[in-house]
């Protein structure tokens, strides 16, 4: 280990002198400030450049697209009216003739038209009738196609209009049936529009195709910047107007995130092909690229343009290099200065510095001695002395304010083992009794809660219910201590939950100044029968799972309101036939409202979906899945409410 001498070492030489500290801490500031300002000129100025790369390649993007966009409509308005004709003509086959060379012959764009039927449509034409006419060397040529070896029906361009009883442009192919060389002179993509007779049914498909070769050109022109290039890519991703040759038909926008992964080009990639419209930031052939792209119309292709960002940057980045080189020259004449002027002035601290020593040691009980100035070095020194004895003080109030919140929290350690001992806490509760599958837990949000739940068999009934206190801390404790005790008390009289749920109110609303209340749901169900009785005093339905069913919310027609808030309110209860073999949870919204750090709540959908599962689960499993569940979802925030969980499922 090498031992480097503290004279040389950098913080020792800045500790060693507060001239040189100040100096370096003014230094900081001043390139901090200046960075700031700096950076914020930069980030404008980049922002400016770059809304001005994307305002010029939108547009352009813009421009190509509309005339790409008007010569695609030109070829489905001129199919549109051309198969419209077809229909109206069924009975002369040889019309196809007319209609797929005029097609042809008036419009310039088109490259070929393809009027073809079912098998046999025209019995006296045999098993094949497709009329096509194509453009090719400044010709317009007409012929009939199918044959055993060609059987026309089973192509892409004839079965897509067919199987989706609308028109629809096909992905690009090669027409293998063309001369020319170029493999863009050969790819084409075919507008197919379905052939109806005056029933409506399918007899036929007329597709218009359309030659990629001025679509190349048209794209490809777009080149907003040196070393910037355009490409298009099809409904699947298949580039078919790319710079690269090696890439067409055979490559996809997604080829190279197989090989290698790339989710940024993957995003892109989902982009395009689902339609969408922006711009996008990633690296392609090793350099960061600007993305732009657009979808053509209702085709489902995609064109984009990739502008290097070196390209767009370029101005910037010349003027940015050169406005840092004068900020660091700067920086190093500013601090070469003002070494000097602090130097000069902050000499006379050393005096003071040596003096306080003795308390920097820890003897607080030294006097600072009396220099006699009235400057903001006597003032310093004055304070320091009235700190030193303040410092004494306070350091004996913490020693006694430390040992009385040990004691309160251990007072409130005691509280919470008290209120967990009044509820029920051994499962299961009712070992003896194999048609009762109950499991609750608790679970304060703070020292102690305001949560509560209970229940007891009493004469083949089993009373249960669940409540949630307004507020938090000790008095939703006490508030919750004596509502559970009034439930037990009332409840073993063998009342109806109703009943209950009006004497609770009555005796909780008597004298309530502090004006709280406490939502509950007060259930008894009959062992013998199944039969439920409850009544809801504003709480949160409670979850069944019938089985066979999916998961619910209890209906209810009555909600009521809560307890301690009215007395004198009438709260009805309601009643079900019969809930054996049926799953019920009860809860407080400290289950469907707890939050994770981004404050997302875990949500009423979120339970259902957990609960549509529990068919199978007892109890217990089902409260601790819960459990786990919003822990997971709070990912490690901690709990805003208390949690109060009871399962229950009455057996046959």
């Amino acid at each position: 280990m090498i031992h480097i001498d503290p004279i040389y070492n950098p913080l020792n030489f800045l500790r060693a002198s507060f001239s040189r500290r100040l100096n370096f801490v003014v230094a900081i500031l001043a390139s901090v400030v200046f960075s700031v300002a700096l950076v914020f000129l930069f980030e404008q100025s980049r922002q400016t450049v770059q809304n001005e790369a994307m305002d010029h390649a939108t547009q352009l993007l813009n421009n190509t697209a509309l005339r790409v966009n008007n010569i695609l409509e030109q070829v489905e308005v001129a199919t549109d009216n051309t198969g419209w004709l077809v229909s109206r003509h069924l009975d002369a086959p040889d019309s196809a003739y007319v209609y797929s060379r005029a097609i042809v012959q008036n419009n310039q764009e088109v490259a070929g038209c393809s009027v073809s039927f079912e098998p046999y449509y025209y019995r006296d034409r045999g098993r094949y009738y497709s009329i096509y006419t194509k453009r090719e060397m400044g010709q317009v040529m007409t012929k009939q196609e199918g044959s055993d070896s060609y059987e026309y029906f089973y192509m892409d361009w004839y079965q897509l209009p067919k199987l989706l009883g609308h028109p629809a442009w096909t992905e690009p192919f090669l027409d293998e049936d063309r001369e020319e060389e170029a493999v863009q002179d050969k790819m084409i993509l075919s507008y197919c529009k379905p052939i109806l007779d005056e029933k409506g049914t399918y007899v036929g498909t007329i597709a218009t195709d359309l030659s990629l070769r001025w679509l190349s050109e048209t794209i490809s022109a777009v080149k907003p910047y040196p070393h910037s290039y355009s490409f298009m890519i099809g409904i699947g991703g298949t580039f078919f107007v790319h710079p690269d040759p090696d890439k067409l038909l055979y490559q996809s926008i997604f080829t190279e995130t197989l090989l290698q992964d790339n989710p940024e080009r993957l995003a892109l990639g989902k982009a395009m092909v689902s339609g969408e419209e922006g711009m996008r930031q990633l690296i392609l052939d090793g350099e960061l690229c600007y993305v732009f792209y657009k979808p053509l119309g209702e085709t489902g292709f995609s064109a984009a343009i990739v502008c290097p960002e070196r390209d767009i940057f370029y101005g910037y980045n010349r003027l940015r290099n050169v406005v840092i080189l004068i900020f660091i020259l700067g920086m190093l004449l500013m601090h070469i200065i003002l070494s000097a002027i602090f130097r000069r002035e902050i000499r006379p601290l050393s005096t003071l510095a040596e003096q306080a020593e003795t308390i920097a040691d820890g003897h607080f009980e030294q006097t600072l001695p009396n220099n006699g100035r009235i400057d903001e070095i006597g003032r310093l020194c004055q304070s320091f002395s009235e700190m030193q004895q303040s410092l004494v003080t306070y350091i004996d109030e913490i020693k006694s304010t430390s040992a009385e919140k040990a004691s309160i929290e251990r007072e409130l350690y005691v509280a919470r083992d008290i209120q967990m001992s009044m509820v029920p806490r051994i499962f299961p509760p009712f070992p003896e009794r194999e048609d009762i599958d109950l499991y609750a837990s608790m679970t304060p949000a703070k020292e102690v809660g305001g949560d509560l739940y209970d229940f007891f068999v009493e004469k083949d009934s089993l009373y249960f219910c669940v409540g949630d206190v307004s507020g938090k801390g000790v008095p939703a404790s006490l508030f919750m201590a004596v509502t559970r005790n009034l439930f037990r008390v009332i409840a073993q009289q063998g009342q109806s939950p109703e009943e209950i749920a009006n004497q609770i109110n009555h005796a909780l609303s008597a004298e309530n100044d502090q004006g709280m209340f406490v939502t509950m749901f007060i259930g008894m169900a009959d062992l013998k029968t199944g039969r439920l009785d409850f009544c809801n005093c504003g709480h949160n339905p409670p979850v069944i799972c019938e089985p066979g069913r999916k998961a619910c919310f209890l209906p209810m027609q009555y909600v009521n309101t809560a307890l301690g808030t009215w007395d004198g309110f009438e709260f009805k209860g309601e009643s079900i036939p019969d809930i054996r073999e049926w799953q019920i949870l009860l809860y407080t919204d400290g289950l469907n409202e707890a939050e994770n750090p981004k404050y997302e709540l875990f949500g009423n959908d979120h339970l259902i979906e957990l609960m549509n599962g529990v068919s199978q689960m007892t109890a217990q499993e089902i409260i601790q899945m819960l459990q786990e569940e919003v822990e997971k979802h709070r990912s490690g925030a901690a709990p805003n409410d208390d949690l109060t969980l009871l399962s229950l499922s009455i057996k046959e």
